[in-house]
């Protein structure tokens, strides 16, 4: 369907690209959120000191550098578009790109491959696709998981209810062929957060009665779906009896505790003196699906859940600092006294992991894994070395933090066999914890673009950081990072490998404070940046990078132009900055080279996904040019290379998450997560009643695909 009519464009030069601003200006309290989805999604995070401090990585005099070197060539007559990446061929990379069919071609079903009509910017309180495509809700907070679940009633919620029913503000989305049952999968998500002002009616709960219905409406949903009749669409199982693998996972569900750390002293607590098994599983965002068949998800935001009654344990006092645990929590520990560190001060150490789930496996325990680090995980996604090496990239979300890499000791096995996957999930159990840093090469060039190293943390044996023990390195993975002096970036969240060209695609959210607590460098350039209000209004410049990047590194030290891809396992590696984002008005804006007239407006990247062909799928959360947030497919070879087209818009309010293009590139699943999450909004005055079955919204899982 069609939208508000875009804004008209003066259209620049294609491929130009604004010079860096070294002089910040301008503030924005929150960059681009609004303030109700900051105070729940990640408790005010902005509002408290930044919890890196250790001043790695500010090379603003090589910033400078690039400057003069582009003003140089500038002056010399050189046109922009010489300076920045061009378009690859689809035999450089392996892969081929998606080009839009030409006129009369014939339109198939592939969202891979098939032409569409960009959605436009705009602010309305629905899934907007682009023409020619329909969209689905497949499941909504409060529908039913497991047999027996009561039916949903927002006036009459309990925790027992919640445990039973799919919890609230969905993310991650994966989708698991059912062996043996064609036309079915499962359908995994997680729950992130929630938002006790818009899920609660007044005066019909106590205080602690929505906090315990709250607890028990965040963690894993496991949920069959079957194949529609339209191709790409797909529907809910409702028939649950028969629903074998349909599986809540809550705040009560028991996680098994594997990798070195596990039995730590760390670790240990009054409930569970082992340090072995931990009740629930906190604030998870991203995730990834492995070779093997399971679903990984990262706790994220998990410092906001605890508080500290009579104040905070001294003797961690650093180590909850760099994770913004203040003790100023949301006050659960009023239900589970855990989560009151003055009581319990390890509780917090248990949370911050990326959790293995089996969803084939519905009794079975899911799994926090140690050797992969404690930090603010975005997600982990794994691919796999030459040599058969599971490799999992992750991302610690927070204004100058880093990227991670993990290396099996161990090699995968392949095959279905009950043995093989019994092997292939231990993988994760063993082997080396590496973190990025990324070196600019500014002055030759004028891109941005350089070379980098993955520095080894520890491995299943030993810590490899002076001054830290292996269980060290891995429950105070930050800390342990801060040491080696890695690359602080632009809250790194999603990073995931290409499975077509190799390479690996980190979004880089945005940094409200780049340039003021964190000082440019060439991976991270921006210290000013355009914004709009709404779509139609006029740009502004705000201070920090407000807009993202995505960032693509090519493994093995390849060539970065992309002519070469190298091997997961290699701890050198080539990046450039594939994506200035912003509106294409904006002088700094940058699209891999590809015409800027020609581009759709692209804010705050969150979560990055692939098609067949290679494409890359981006989705945005906290869009600072004044439009709904949206998902946007983009080439990443060819003369289409950078061709940044939105593909669908969110609800008012909502942020996009997923996305995963599945079913021979005929679906599109994403999550609408918290519409109508608008500063004064309450149950009774709703900013949007979106998928508009009730008078208030409900997060919910959405496919998209071909109208026929």
């Amino acid at each position: 369907m069609t939208t508000t009519p875009q804004r008209p464009v003066e259209q620049p030069v294609a491929g130009a690209r604004r010079l860096l601003s070294i002089t910040p200006t301008g503030t924005t309290r929150h960059g681009s959120r609004d303030l109700m989805t900051c105070k729940f999604k990640c408790g005010n995070a902005c509002d408290h000191p930044v919890p890196n401090r250790s001043g790695n990585a500010h090379i603003g005099a090589e910033v400078t550098k690039v400057i003069a070197r582009r003003s140089l060539l500038q002056a010399s007559g050189v046109g922009a578009g010489a300076l920045v990446l061009g378009g690859l061929s689809a035999a450089a990379t392996g892969g081929a790109a998606a080009a839009a069919p030409a006129v009369g071609q014939r339109v198939t079903t592939s969202l891979a491959t098939t032409a569409f009509t960009s959605v436009k910017p705009n602010r309305r309180d629905a899934v907007v696709t682009a023409k020619g495509f329909d969209c689905d809700v497949l499941i909504s907070w409060g529908d039913k998981v497991e047999a027996g679940a009561p039916a949903f009633d927002a006036y009459a919620q309990t925790p027992e209810a919640a445990r039973q029913q799919f919890g609230y503000n969905n993310d991650y989305v994966g989708v698991l062929p059912i062996p043996g049952r064609k036309k079915r999968a499962l359908l995994v998500t997680n729950h992130e957060y929630t938002d006790d002002d818009l899920m609660y009616p007044t005066g019909v709960y106590t205080d602690l009665e929505t906090k315990a219905i709250s607890m028990s409406s965040i963690g894993l949903s496991v949920v069959e779906i079957r194949q529609g009749l339209v191709p790409g669409s797909w529907l809910r199982a409702t028939a649950l009896g028969r629903a074998r693998y349909n599986r809540r996972v809550h705040i009560g569900t028991e996680f098994k505790v594997d990798g070195p750390a596990a039995g730590s002293d760390l670790l240990v607590t009054e409930a569970d003196p082992t340090g072995s098994r931990v009740l629930g599983t906190l604030n998870n965002c991203s995730g990834g699906t492995t070779p093997w068949g399971t679903v990984l998800s990262g706790e994220e935001n998990f410092n906001q859940y605890f508080d500290a009654t009579t104040g905070l344990p001294e003797q961690y006092a650093t180590q909850y600092a760099r994770y913004g645990i203040s003790g100023s929590g949301t006050g659960w520990y009023e239900v589970e006294d855990r989560f009151d560190l003055s009581a319990h001060p390890h509780e917090a150490h248990r949370f911050g992991w990326v959790v293995e789930l089996d969803p084939f496996m519905p009794g079975s325990r899911p799994v926090k894994h140690t050797m992969l680090g404690r930090l603010k995980h975005e997600g982990a996604n794994v691919s796999l070395s030459d040599d058969g090496h599971a490799v999992a990239y992750m991302g610690d979300d927070e204004r100058g933090d880093y990227l991670y890499k993990f290396v099996s000791r161990d090699t995968y096995r392949p095959g279905s066999s009950r043995r093989a996957h019994r092997h292939n999930k231990t993988l994760l159990s063993a082997g080396t914890l590496y973190v990025a840093r990324l070196t600019g090469d500014g002055t030759e060039d004028g891109r941005y673009d350089g070379t980098g190293e993955w520095i080894p943390l520890a491995d299943e044996t030993q810590s490899f950081v002076d001054g830290f023990t292996l269980e060290e390195v891995l429950v105070f993975t930050r800390l342990a990072a801060d040491a080696v002096s890695p690359t602080a970036m632009d809250r790194p969240e999603d990073v995931e490998p290409n499975p077509v060209n190799g390479r690996v695609y980190a979004a880089l959210t945005n940094n409200s404070q780049r340039g003021s607590s964190f000082e440019p460098d060439e991976a991270n350039p921006l210290t000013t940046s355009m914004v709009r209000s709404a779509p139609g209004q006029p740009l502004t410049e705000a201070s920090g990078n407000r807009n993202g990047y995505v960032l693509e590194i090519v493994p093995g030290g390849g060539n970065r132009t992309g002519l070469m891809k190298g091997d997961h396992g290699d701890t050198s590696f080539t990046w450039n900055l594939m994506l200035v984002c912003g509106d294409p008005d904006a002088e700094e804006t940058y699209f891999a080279g590809y015409d800027k007239s020609l581009v759709s407006p692209i804010s705050c990247p969150d979560n990055v996904a692939f098609d067949s062909v290679g494409n890359l799928w981006v989705s945005t959360d906290g869009n600072a040019l004044g439009s709904n947030d949206g998902i946007f497919r983009v080439p990443v070879a060819g003369a289409e290379r950078g061709h940044v087209q939105q593909f669908v818009t969110m609800p008012y309010g909502a942020e996009a998450c997923g996305p995963l293009v599945a079913d021979d590139d005929q679906s599109l699943f994403f999550a609408v997560q918290h519409p109508g999450e608008i500063s004064g909004s309450t149950f009774e005055a709703q900013a949007s009643t979106w998928p508009h079955t009730d008078d208030f919204p409900r997060p919910s899982v959405c496919v998209a695909f071909r109208r026929q």
